[in-house]
């Protein structure tokens, strides 16, 4: 009967150290992702109203009127956004094709 306990304590204590210790460690990295995730959100939010505010400040009465001249500031914002988009992806692809060669 004390073989049987000692080998359920053991079988148990394996069980945790098995899947437990590994989902601690993959919780860490998911945080420090999510965490740095978010700042990359946060710096590109910012850079890309950077590049609005520029633009308009920048564009003088070209932009200023009522007409469909107000919008470029938004596109040239837009237009950030989609080449940091492209930069992402081009970056990924490229480290994908290192990883598998």
């Amino acid at each position: 009967m004390e073989g049987a306990q000692e080998l359920q304590k053991m079988l148990v204590s394996y069980a945790k150290q098995e899947t437990l210790d590994p989902l601690k460690a993959l919780g860490k990295y998911l945080a420090i992702g999510l965490a740095g995730s978010f700042s990359m959100f946060l710096g590109v939010l910012f850079l890309a109203l950077g590049v609005l505010r520029l633009v308009q400040s920048e564009g003088g009465d070209n932009v200023d009127g009522g007409s469909f001249s107000s919008t470029y500031p938004y596109l040239a914002a837009l237009l950030f956004l989609i080449l940091m988009i492209v930069v992402v992806i081009s970056l990924f692809s490229r480290a994908k094709k290192r990883v598998m060669s």
